[in-house]
């Protein structure tokens, strides 16, 4: 029971890193491949932040920010030097790994501080004492406190960025995506809308990133490596649990769904006797399968329809 209730709260913090991935991939159309630097650049920030004495919710914001300049960078490379948005990525992405080695110092930084997730802990702690029981079994009421937390935080991060695609400036960033020509026409600058929205995509990677280094009480310079294709998987397995997204909730719900699932599959991967070394392999997989399946199961359809007795 406790695998379970961690395992969730990292797929409900991996969910946030998919609302990233979604804004970039889905609203605007762009393989962003900042997010491989961005999210450790969130972890780098909070842990130097948290061990220099700062407190963990402006340690927090503060690697949001990274995120936020690392995107803008990225979009202006892309619309300013009309460089292609998938190499943009990735020059950003591999310049972002020497910074983030600068700013903790060292490939990998312990936190020994509290985080924005001890309240929780300590609250739960106070409330159930060291242990409680569920379904009959024991768990640590501090696991409870950290699935509560990461509840709250991606509630919150996705109740806003509904809000925010739904008023005029989040209308015009999604007509960037859908259709860039018909905006220019109408006397807006599309190339502000493709920095704006790289820049939230990263600042949301970026917060995911900090909240998993909290999580982990510690940060590591490679710990970005996958995860765009992490987010990817989530997005399209949310895509393939939710079916046509019908409007922009549902979209998000799919997205922090198909993180929470993800992380559930590899735990039970894990569980079965998955090498962790072959971790990557089966996250490959995965993404093929949910890109392949659903239009392979349709096919298959159409072909039965077709062979069927009238």
């Amino acid at each position: 029971m406790s695998l379970l209730i961690a395992t969730l709260a990292i797929g409900l913090v991996f969910g946030v890193l998919a609302l990233g991935i979604y804004l970039s991939f889905r609203v605007y159309q762009l393989p962003d491949i900042t997010a491989d630097g961005s999210f450790p650049l969130g972890a780098a920030i909070t842990a130097r932040l948290l061990g220099d004495g700062v407190d963990p919710v402006t340690a927090t914001i503060a690697g949001m920010t990274g995120g936020a300049l690392a995107g803008a960078i990225t979009g202006a490379i892309h619309v300013h030097f009309k460089v292609n948005a998938l190499l943009s990525g990735i020059l950003v992405m591999t310049a972002l790994y020497s910074v983030n080695l600068r700013i903790m110092g060292a490939s990998n930084v312990p936190i020994k501080a509290n985080t924005i997730f001890t309240p929780f802990e300590q609250g739960a702690t106070a409330w159930f004492g060291q242990e409680t029981t569920i379904l009959g079994r024991s768990v640590p009421s501090s696991d409870l406190g950290l699935l509560l937390a990461t509840t709250i935080v991606v509630g919150v991060a996705g109740i806003l960025l509904v809000l925010f695609l739904k008023t005029e400036l989040g209308a015009a960033m999604r007509a960037t995506g859908d259709n860039a020509r018909m905006l220019r026409a109408l006397g807006t600058s599309t190339d502000r809308m493709t920095i704006l929205g790289l820049a939230l995509s990263n600042a949301l990677v970026a917060l995911s990133g900090s909240l998993f280094a909290q999580m982990q009480s510690f940060a590591d310079a490679q710990m970005g490596i996958g995860v765009i294709v992490l987010g990817l998987a989530s997005v399209i397995l949310g895509q393939s649990l939710i079916g046509p997204v019908r409007s922009i909730a549902l979209a998000v719900i799919g997205a922090v769904m198909g993180a929470v699932l993800f992380r559930l599959l590899v735990a039970i991967a894990i569980r079965m006797g998955l090498d962790a070394n072959d971790l990557k392999l089966v996250t490959a997989v995965v993404v093929l399968a949910a890109i392949v399946g659903p239009t392979w199961l349709k096919s298959m359809g159409r072909k039965r329809g077709k062979h069927a007795p009238t």
